[in-house]
Order: C-alpha cells, then structure tokens, then sequence
C-alpha cells in the first residue's frame, strides 16, 4: 500500500507478528481451554463455532476463567425459556458488577490511575484506582443512608466527568438501576426516557462546555425536575461553578456533601450481590423515532458479556489506557468505563472534539498516553479532510490500537489511519448497539486486517447474514439476524407488558431469531462489512443497497465534505433518490462536481448508485451519537410531522433539519424531480 493509493474493500492491510498472537489476551484464553477443559483450538473461526454451538460450554468457560464472584454457584449457565427472548442466564448466582471494577483496587499499586479526566475547563489530571474506590464507597455509603437500595432507579443528567463514573458505580454497588441522560439533551428528550422509570434520586449538573463557550443547563434541571413527581432527592453538581437555584419537593444536597465522610476500608463495605436477574442500568435508544424504548441489562449478562470484549475483542489488560470518544448519553460511555474491568486505566473527555482545534483528541492520546483510541469514522473523516498527520504531530508511541465505531467504516479511514498515525497499528472496527450494550461482530487481535472490513462474529454470538427468504448467505448482503441467546441481550424493557414492544422490535420478522436492523454481508473467511441500518437501505429498481457504499464514494472527492442519501419510495410504485452533500466553503456544485459524483458512483459502485439529484445543503444532520438521520429525513420528505419523526434535542445540529423540512414543503408543491434534473443551493 502507498500513500497516493486508496485500498480497494477488502484488501490486506496488517499482519499481527508473533509477539502479537502469542500475548494475545485470546491466545490465554485457548490455552486455559486446552488445559482446563481439554479442548483444542487451532484458529480463530473453530474457537467461534464452538463458542456458538456449545453456548453453555462457552459461557461457563467465560465465568471460570475470570473467576466471576458469586454467593452462589450457578445452577444452569443458560435457561433458554418458552422464546429467546425469555433466556435467563446463570440462574441461582448473586454477583454485582461494581464489586468487579473495583476489585483491582486491592492489586493496584499506590498512585496507578484509574481514570484520566479533562475537559475543555478541565487540564488532565487522575485519579487513582484508591481514590476511585474511597469515592464510590463513601457516595455509596451516603445513599443508603438516605434510603436508596436494591431496585430503586438513579438518573443522571450530567457530562462526561469522574463525578458522573462515580455516581454510577456506587449506585449500581447497591444495587440500585442506574440510567443517564447527556445534558446536551433538552428537557422533552431527558423527561421522555427518565418519566418511563419513575426515579427516586437525581443527579444534576449545573451544566458543560461546549466549544470554549459554558452551556448554563440550570434552567433545564429546573424543568426536569419539576416534571418527575417521583424524585425524593436531588443532587447537585456545580460543574461550572453555577449558583444552585433549583427549587423542588425533594431534597437538594450538593454532590460533594455526600463525600464529607471518613474513609470506608474495603473490607468494610458491603456490595449488594443481587440475583441473576437483577437490573444493573436502563439505556434508551436513540429517540430519533417516537418515544425511546427503556432497555433493561442485568448485572451478571452484562458482565459477562464485557469481559469477553475487553480482554479477548479489545485486548486490554491493566497496562491498557482506553480513550473513547463519547458522551454520558451513548452506550459507548457504558462500554468506555467497562475497560475498568481488566483492571485498564480509561479516560474522560467532556467537550467539542474538534475545539479548539481539529488535533484536540489527538493531544489528549498523547497526554494521557493511550493504548487504544476509539472514534467515529464520521470524526476521522473530518481528520483526514483537515490534512491533520498525528503520527508527525504528535508522540502516540503507546498507541497500540484504533477502535472505529458508531456508524460503518470505508477502506478510506482504515488508509489514512495507517498512513497518518500508525503502519503497525491494529485498526479496528465493531458494529453492536444499545440493545446489546457491546458488539455482534468486532475485533480479533489474531486475525489480519483487511480495508473496511470487520474482522469477524464475536466470540458466543451466533451472527449470520440472511436474505429476504430467511436463508443464511456469504458475500451477499442480508439482514444482521443473530439465531441463539446471548448474556447481554435486554432482560426486558420497562414498562412493556407482556414484552410486546421487545418482541415487535427484534422478533417479528422471525420468530425466536433476533432481527438486529442492520444490512451486513459476511466474506467467506468470516469478515463483514455492515452497510448501515436496514429500515435507511436504498431500494434501486428491487436492489437493495446500503447507504454506506455511496458515501465511501461520493465523500473521497475533493470540495465534498460529508453527504446523506435517502430513497423516498412513492404509493404508485415510483420512487426518488437524492443525494445530499456538504461541500467545502470554496465549493459549489456546479456541472462539473455533479458529473464526477455520477461518474464515480457509477464506477466504482453501480449505475443504480447514481442519484436521481443532488443538492448542495447548508449541513448533514446528526445524532448526538454521530450517527447520520437518513430514516427522519426520509420520512420528513414523505410527508411525516418533522416534530414526531426526530428528536432535536438528541441532534449534533438540530438547525440542521430546518433545511430538509424546507425542501419537503418544496417537493409537495411541485412535481416530483426527475432523474438528475435538479441540483440544490
């Protein structure tokens, strides 16, 4: 590979050396089988078909390995129930999930950190695994005291902050259900999610920053507030140093009055163990259709479940330090602070990624001294458009891994991460969701890595691609179905009576086969490429295609900054497919452009790729999750009330919509655009 050349899709890019492979976390894993268990396996794709097909094996093995702390032995790994849906996993065990963070304190040497915190008014500083721990026994401690316990929910309406981490873990310590909502929110969205669960206690925060500019949110805890009859206490957080003027029925005590107590020693504090079946958090989905659903994890599934991905998907050990990119209101922050569990050292960053500069992540890598490093591929396009060269920048020497996620990854990201930060790095990509708080298909630090390809199916997850008629097929894109349980999989949403809603979301097109709602297509050798949600898939003349092939082509060339594309499909079996682009601030989309977007397109894709027109926008609209609202816009486009299709108080940019509902006002007063007939301004 050159720097002037693109990889094409699927072109080998890494080999892991030796060293790699022999100190592998996975690598420990199989030979604890062979000695353990007597079992032998000689490659990646074996050691996942046992994972699959002997689940209870598998699983069991996960819990043994990582000696899993219970008062009780589990009585079956997997009770599989009338429906998938209804599995139960490790029956009879009582464990808690904090209990296994903070049990590295006890190994931690004086002074190692556990978390690194910065913010765009914070410089970076840490915090050890000890005072990690005297903070979450000491909060803990005060919320019993003020009658919090096992099933009573917590919220959080605070950022990215250790104050935040240390909430949840002590909440979940006692076995209360933690959820969290990101104070970029507005006051619809947080009471949307957080009415649904009824809380007992709130955490609040004064507010953020966001571009060097303070975000003054007391306003709207203040609204909050006042619409959930249910709270008895507040806690207050004066994250920018804001005077506290809320007034409520409940209680108000600041934050840090709560830790105003003498130390509490290890073996003096008591975890709450709770059973096999007890909520850990409630995590919404993204709310940009309709009222979010409340999905309902457990302690044991998702422990499980995150231990095999840090250690044996991610790599991670106690000399790891991870940093994602995320907000409190995404389940990537769940997922950040789960790197605690091997014992890594995570970093918190509560800002503007690009403030002040396009290189701000990239400094906080190099402060913090991270091993892994993860973003969207929608933050490392931006990267790669500004000219920014890291590696020449910056000293990454620890970086060892780069983890893409959040939306699907082009040959083009992995290139430029190779060429611009790293050439012995081991590039990444993973596709998951909220359902699963974890991924489907992900890392494999033993497999090569191939442009835009996922390296494979992860470890007890049975992901298959299948076609319209329910049939499993290789190199051929199909629904993402996953055919047996897994630990993470919701243990139901709250509210949902019968599990009508969990049932309509993810086992109503197959019964007992969870429908994940992406479009995927797995290679022979077991790779996959995921190509975007399948309910925004494009339907050319009865082809389906994913948005992700247009982008990966339309968003190389020069002037063009970013794109969205939809397919509108009409009652009378006619259909209109626009392509929407961002172009750079010298740009227009004059003949010129509009031809070498069709012809590249064309080229390097299909003919049914080309759009039916393009326009030039003012902005691409995104979720605060960084995912692309091509399913809103196609519905504001087909005539949908813009108000219940998406959500603006979980956009990046909610001005950004105003130009779409503009040009659907347009569409209904005119006939409808024929092909490349139009082009926007």
């Amino acid at each position: 590979m050159t720097a002037s050349r693109i990889p094409t899709e699927g072109e080998l890019l890494w080999r892991p050396a030796a060293a790699d492979i022999d100190s592998a976390q996975i690598t420990s894993f199989v030979a604890w089988l062979a000695e353990h268990r007597g079992l032998h396996f000689p490659d990646y794709p074996s050691l996942w078909r046992w994972s699959v097909d002997e689940t209870e094996a598998f699983w069991g093995a996960v819990w043994d390995y990582f000696r899993v702390i219970s008062d009780a032995p589990w009585e079956r790994v997997l009770d599989p129930g009338r429906t998938m849906q209804d599995a139960r996993w490790f029956k009879g065990t009582r464990t808690n999930y904090a209990e296994h963070i903070l049990r590295h304190e006890a190994h931690a040497v004086a002074g190692k950190i556990a978390v690194w915190h910065c913010s765009e008014q914070r410089e970076l500083s840490g915090l050890s695994w000890q005072a990690l721990g005297d903070q979450v026994r000491k909060l803990a401690t005060s919320l019993r005291e003020m009658g919090i316990g096992p099933g009573d929910r917590v919220v959080s309406y605070m950022p990215n902050v250790p104050e935040t981490l240390v909430a949840m873990l002590a909440t979940v310590s006692i076995g209360a259900i933690w959820s969290s909502a990101a104070p970029e929110f507005g006051v619809k969205t947080v009471v949307d999610r957080f009415s649904q669960i009824e809380p007992r206690l709130m955490f609040v925060a004064d507010g953020y920053s966001f571009s060097g500019k303070t975000v003054d949110r007391r306003d709207f805890a203040q609204a909050i507030v006042e619409r959930l009859p249910t709270l008895q206490t507040v806690v207050w957080l004066p994250c920018m140093g804001l005077e506290c003027r809320l007034q409520a029925r409940a209680r108000i005590v600041e934050y840090a009055q709560l830790l105003q107590r003498p130390s509490i020693e290890r073996s003096e504090f008591r975890f709450e163990r709770v059973a096999h079946d007890h909520p850990l958090w409630v995590l919404f989905s993204s709310g940009t259709t309709g009222v979010p659903k409340a999905i309902v994890h457990g302690h044991v599934g998702v422990l499980v479940e995150l231990l095999k991905v840090m250690h044996f998907h991610l790599n991670v050990d106690s000399d790891a330090c991870m940093f994602f990119y995320t907000t409190t209101g995404w389940m990537m922050w769940n997922t950040l602070t789960a790197g605690l569990l091997a014992g890594s050292s995570v970093v918190l960053y509560d800002g503007n990624p690009m403030h002040p500069g396009v290189d701000r992540l990239w400094r906080i890598v190099e402060a913090s001294g991270a091993t892994l490093f993860a973003a969207s591929p929608g933050l490392v396009q931006k990267m790669k458009a500004s000219g920014l060269r890291p590696a020449q920048d910056f000293d990454l020497s620890r970086l060892r891994t780069v983890l893409l996620g959040g939306a699907p990854s082009t040959p083009e990201h992995y290139h430029w991460l190779y060429e611009e930060v790293g050439s012995r790095l081991w590039v990444t990509s993973q596709s998951g969701g909220t359902e699963v708080c974890s991924s489907l298909v992900g890392g494999v630090p033993t497999l090569p890595v191939y442009a835009g390809e996922i390296q494979a199916a992860c470890l007890g997850m049975a992901v298959q691609a299948w076609n319209d008629d329910g049939d499993p097929v290789t190199d051929e894109t199909g629904e993402l179905v996953v055919t047996r349980p897994f630990p993470s999989m919701p243990l139901f949403f709250w509210n949902d009576a019968g599990h009508r809603r969990y049932t309509e979301s993810y086992f109503s097109s197959w019964p007992g086969v969870w429908r994940h709602g992406d479009q995927i297509k797995f290679n022979a050798r077991g790779g996959a490429y995921v190509y975007g949600r399948s309910d925004a898939t494009l339907n050319r003349y009865g082809v389906r295609i994913g948005t992700a092939e247009v982008y990966s082509c339309v968003e190389q060339l020069d002037g063009v900054q970013d794109s969205l594309v939809i397919c509108c499909e009409y009652a009378d079996g006619s259909s209109f497919m626009p392509l929407f682009v961002l172009l750079a601030p010298d740009r227009e989309l004059d003949e010129a452009l509009t031809s070498r977007i069709v012809g590249r397109l064309k080229q390097e894709a299909s003919p049914r790729h080309a759009p039916d027109a393009i326009y030039a926008v003012p902005a691409i609209p995104y979720t605060l999750t960084g995912k692309k609202m091509e399913v809103p816009v196609r519905k504001i486009l087909l005539g949908a009330d813009p108000d219940k299709v998406a959500s603006r108080d979980t956009m990046a940019n909610p001005a950004a919509l105003d130009w779409y509902v503009g040009f659907a006002d347009t569409l209904r007063r005119s006939d409808r655009p024929s092909r490349m007939s139009a082009r926007g301004s």
